[in-house]
């Protein structure tokens, strides 16, 4: 029952609030290219559905390439650094300084240092940058959290640094780990869409791409359509990690259910 509540009220809140937006739209003769009613925006979903949903697919392939690489690098950097607490420190703040660039600024020299003819590997690039923080400061994070009473314990038994990282440091940072990843896939798709609009070429044919094309033509309800889809897909990678994080700590816990 509870589930079906946090499903259920979700939904009841967006159909009452599209509904005070057609309303208000219609009763005050808004123009459809300044703001249209939603019921333009699910007929022009409807309509584009087959363009847009492989542009989805477009864009989800890009930042999950990019989650891929910025998850490499994140944890071998990690997991280095975890070893001496002067390397963490000295990678930390490299890591912070990136971080709190805007990525708008660094899209365009992304796109230049990508090649302009491979628009395709700034999309790439640039969700990994944007995914990297979050994955290596919860790598980092769990790292450190280990249980000091069992560190003793790995060290009477003299176990070697990398034994102990690897058998009680890295299990015990996995919550961590895996919030991280969650956190950094959803900005990978941000820095995906920010990436393709800073290219502004059609060769990647993401949803941004539809954005932008619907733009210079005055389509507010095909922008529209592709910015809903474009929150379907957030939502949906958003999902599929919850469901995968649960499953690995419940696994990681030793629970069976």
């Amino acid at each position: 029952m509870r589930r079906l509540g946090n499903v259920v009220a979700p939904l009841v809140l967006l159909l009452i609030l599209c509904g005070i937006w057609e309303g208000a739209v219609r009763a005050l003769d808004v123009a459809p290219y300044f703001l249209p009613p939603p019921s333009a925006v699910l007929a022009a979903v409807v309509e584009r559905a087959p363009i847009l949903l492989v542009s989805a697919w477009n864009t989800l392939k890009m930042a999950l390439l990019g989650l891929f690489f910025a998850s490499v690098v994140a944890m071998v950097i990690a997991l280095v650094a975890s070893l001496h607490h002067l390397l963490e420190k000295a990678v930390r703040p490299v890591a912070i300084a990136v971080q709190v660039t805007p990525v708008v600024a660094l899209a365009p020299l992304v796109s230049i240092w990508a090649g302009l003819d491979h628009p395709d590997r700034a999309v790439i690039g640039l969700s990994a940058v944007v995914a990297f923080f979050p994955i290596l400061s919860g790598a980092l994070t769990g790292l450190k959290a280990t249980d000091r009473d069992l560190e003793r314990l790995f060290r009477l038994y003299d176990a070697t640094p990398l034994q102990t990282l690897f058998r009680l440091r890295l299990p015990s940072a996995a919550p961590h780990i895996i919030e991280g990843h969650r956190v950094g896939a959803g900005l990978a798709v941000i820095g995906a869409v920010v990436a393709e609009l800073a290219a502004g070429s059609g060769a990647t044919q993401g949803l941004a791409w539809r954005i932008l094309e619907a733009s210079n033509r005055l389509r507010t309800a095909e922008m529209l359509a592709a910015v809903v889809v474009l929150m379907l897909l957030g939502l949906l990678v958003h999902a599929v990690l919850g469901v995968v994080e649960g499953r690995m700590l419940r696994h990681w816990r030793g629970e069976r259910r």
